[in-house]
Formats: C-alpha cells, structure tokens, sequence
C-alpha cells in the first residue's frame, strides 16, 4: 500500500474561503492526499487566496517567496495557488513565479485532482475558467469523518450588484444558487457527523434563489425554514447579506424562527447618500434605517453587525459625520471597518484618493464609536440567561468556552459539559472579549 501524500493549505479570507479549503481537501484526499498542519513535511501546498484585502496578490506573491528553499530542497514539491487571487492574477502568478504548478480560481477547485495529475507529469496546470459542470455535485460525497460542532454551508455564490469598490463579480462571477434539496442532502450530512450549528454562506446570501423539490425557486427565508426541519441541527445563521435582498420573509423568519439565531450581518458600507450612490449600492441611509427598524420589530433582541469603508474617494468630514451619525442610530454590536484601497478594475480605483493620514484618522474615529456600542451591548448581557453552544476547551484548566445565539464567546468553569453541547449559561461578568456564566441547565 503507497504512503499518503501530504496536503498544506493555508486559507486566507472570508468563510467562504474555510468552507472552499475544506471542500479542496476532500478533493484532494480522492488523490490520496492527507492534510498537514506545516508545509514542512507536505507533498502539496496549496495557497486558497482572498482578494478583498489590500495588496491581496503582492502578499500571496510575498508568502510564495518563503517556500522557495522548501521547494529548493524537495523539487518534487507541489505549490498551487487557489481562491479569488488565482482567479485574477491567472498566468501572471506563474510567470513571476516560476515554482508554481498549478493555478486553479474558485470556481474550479473541483478539478484539482486532475491539475495535481499533470504537474506530476512535469507540466504547468492553469484553470481559471467558470465551468457548466457545477463543482458542489462534483464534490456531493463528503468523507464521513467527524466533524466540530459548528459547519459553513456554502448555498449562494457570485454577485450582481457591482459595488463599485469590490472585486467579488469579476472573481466569484455572476450570482448562482444551489438546488434546494442538495442543501439539504449537505446539512443532514454535516449533522449526522456531529455538527449542531450551520452557517449558510453566499457573497449575497438573502439573493438566494434555488430550484425547490417543486421546481420553483426559493427565498432563502424558505430554505431556512426547511432546514428547520432536521433533526439534530440545533442552529442557523447565514452571512453576507445585502440590504436590498432583505425580503420580508427573510425578516418574518427572524421573528419566528426559533432555530435562526438572533444575529444579523447587514453591511451598509457608508452613511452618505452621496458616498452610497458613488459606491453604486443602491440603497440610501433613510433605507437602511427603516429596514433595521422592521427587523427589530419582528426580532427586538437581535444583534446587529456591519461593515464600514472609511475615506472612499471624494468623502467629505461631512459624509463621514453622516456614517457616525448612523453607527450612532443603530448601534452595532458587531462591525468590520476598513480604509478604502483601490482595486485594479474596480469604478473606484480610477477616482480621486483621499490622503492616507485622512482615512487613518477617520478610521479611528469610527472605531472608536463602534467599540463603545459593542461594549455597551456586551455588559448588557450580565444578568441574563442565554443559550450556548460549546465548541472547544478554554485556556483555564476546567474551563469550556462557546458562543452564545449572540454570537458572544462565552467561557465557563464546568469541565463536565461537552463539545457540541448546548446549554443555558446566566452571564455574570463582561470582559474585553468575552463573557463568563455559570451553567443554569444543560
């Protein structure tokens, strides 16, 4: 019987990005590949990239550099670079970086066994096309290993709504959905591995439209309400959503769900009007905050997150007074803020950029008043009695750490309660990341 080869992937990114690696290595494992925890001993290292992030490809490019003398020392090593990077930079990554065999975007890691085959024959491998074949079917049959208590389900891929700030349509391609019962077929999976919680995943999540068992397209809030259904499967969440896809199912599901827990991801980007249109989001402020006072009618206690880019061209002080002013209306407990950096081929890259000291200052500003909401919302938890799902040991001997339906980590000294276990937790102190209770039931 041959050795298994070893497979390093190092994933960069959104959770999309996580649940693509994991589906990469199931892949791989049909090649007889086993996953590493280091590069060192890998047969294969495969870099799944991101492109959101500043200089996203100057850093792939730097990480490849650091396996050069692995790759000195163990010629017949493989090195391939995957994800929304691979996508953009396509032949441009292999010709400034020769040791690179393989290439493959996200829309094509179904095939890497077959790229993986030629590079063992000497030759290059590149693919960076959008398939007919739908890669999800390809990799239908998932290993039956155990998994944590906690999954990403990817149901939606792609964008149609060209931001002009963002790469994900040129990368991720056009918007898609996956069938209904597929979704299903995955959940009941991951479930009878041991998961409990499942995150639905889409670059424009709420924009799902799947063919259901009837051969009509769903709502995601229809979804939703299917995989209600399973048995065993104790939570849902899904991310990222836009607020024009916000329908009012999805928000009625929020309210009468019990299995969709009480935490909305709703990026609103800008709190100018002006910014807004200059960022093709097709929605204003007055929008948003309308929406947010629907969804806190049908669900009061449901925690809100968002994401915020801070010094778009032409911003004025009084654009990003507009965006405070919104923080300040709704309150986040949750946001992910960045200053603005240019994409190459994006609307945006080709205006006028705001001073670097200009953005930095105001992204501090901004911070600084989302973290005070955060905190706020945090200490509003001591006293209370919420639900917790556990996940992994904590720091402390003894102690157990989850995440709340709030998404709160929350750590407890009770060494008897299990991973995967839920259980009611009252809250009794608030630290600078997370919360400590004392279990009240399991």
């Amino acid at each position: 019987m041959s050795k298994a080869k070893r497979l390093y992937i190092k994933t960069y990114g959104c959770q999309m990005n996580v649940y693509d690696s994991e589906r990469m290595a199931e892949a791989m494992g049909g090649a007889g590949y086993v996953e590493t925890d280091t590069p060192d001993d890998a047969d294969m290292i495969l870099l799944n990239t991101c492109h959101i992030r500043e200089k996203a490809a100057e850093k792939v490019y730097s990480e490849l550099g650091r396996f050069k003398g692995l790759k000195e020392a163990k010629p017949d090593l493989k090195i391939g670079v995957a994800g929304c990077v691979a996508q953009a930079e396509g032949q441009e990554i292999m010709r400034r970086q020769p040791m690179v065999d393989l290439v493959v975007g996200p829309q094509s890691y179904h095939r890497l066994p077959e790229l993986e085959a030629k590079t063992q024959e000497g030759a290059k491998a590149l693919d960076t096309e959008f398939p007919v074949d739908d890669k999800f079917d390809t990799l239908r049959h998932r290993p039956k290993a155990k998994r944590g208590p906690t999954a990403f389900l990817t149901v939606q891929e792609g964008c149609d709504k060209f931001c002009a700030f963002c790469v994900v349509p040129y990368t991720r391609g056009a918007e898609v959905s996956r069938p209904v019962g597929r979704i299903v077929e995955e959940a009941q999976d991951l479930v009878e591995r041991g998961v409990r919680e499942i995150t639905l995943l889409g670059q424009n999540v709420n924009a799902y439209h799947g063919a259901g068992p009837d051969g009509v397209d769903w709502s995601l809030a229809k979804l939703i309400w299917e995989l209600d259904k399973v048995d065993g499967l104790e939570r849902i969440r899904f991310t990222t959503s836009h607020p024009n896809d916000m329908t009012d199912d999805l928000i009625e599901a929020h309210g009468a769900c019990a299995k969709l827990m009480p935490y909305l991801h709703l990026p609103v980007q800008s709190g100018s009007d002006r910014i807004l249109k200059r960022m093709n989001r097709s929605h204003t402020a007055e929008s948003y905050l309308r929406l947010i006072e629907r969804i806190r009618a049908a669900r009061p206690d449901i925690v809100l997150s968002g994401d915020f880019i801070v010094g778009f061209p032409e911003e004025s002080e009084q654009d990003f007074q507009d965006t405070i002013d919104l923080i300040e209306e709704v309150k986040y407990g949750y946001a992910y803020s960045f200053k603005y950096s240019t994409r190459p081929g994006t609307p945006a890259a080709e205006r006028d950029q705001l001073p670097e000291d200009v953005k930095t200052e105001r992204l501090h500003r901004l911070q600084a008043r989302i973290t005070h909401h955060q905190r706020i919302i945090q200490d509003d938890m001591v006293g209370r009695t919420v639900s917790v799902l556990f996940e992994k040991p904590g720091r402390l001997p003894g102690q157990m750490v989850g995440k709340s339906d709030y998404l709160h980590a929350v750590h407890v000294a009770d060494a008897d309660v299990g991973i995967g276990q839920l259980a009611q937790v009252e809250i009794i102190e608030s630290g600078s990341n997370s919360l400590a209770g004392r279990i009240v039931s399991k």
